[in-house]
């Protein structure tokens, strides 16, 4: 069984700031995937040459909220984030569209 490594990609102001200047790309990937899997599932989906891959695992967050009654506690999940470098030349439409 083939198992999803990209789940999406991240859209963030420092995310659109390295893709502009530095040609780096950043996806939300699963927890169990190393950087060669990374690395080659966005290549097969997007059809362009990696040059290098950093992973980092994010911790979750605690979140509360107050209702009338009490206040609810709990946490938002971890996730694993890889920021993927392309080679010159090569690049991600995220959005799918040039024509906006």
């Amino acid at each position: 069984m083939i198992k999803q490594i990209l789940i999406r990609p991240m859209i963030t102001e420092k995310a659109e700031k390295l893709s502009t200047k530095r040609n780096q790309y950043t996806f939300m990937v699963a927890k169990d995937c190393n950087k060669i899997e990374v690395s080659k599932a966005v290549e097969k989906v997007y059809n362009v040459s990696v040059e290098a891959v950093n992973t980092m695992m994010m911790p979750g967050k605690a979140k509360a909220r107050n209702t009338r009654n009490a206040i609810i506690k709990g946490q938002k999940p971890s996730y694993k984030k890889a920021v993927v470098t392309l080679k010159a030349g090569d690049q991600i439409n995220i959005f799918g569209d040039d024509k906006l």
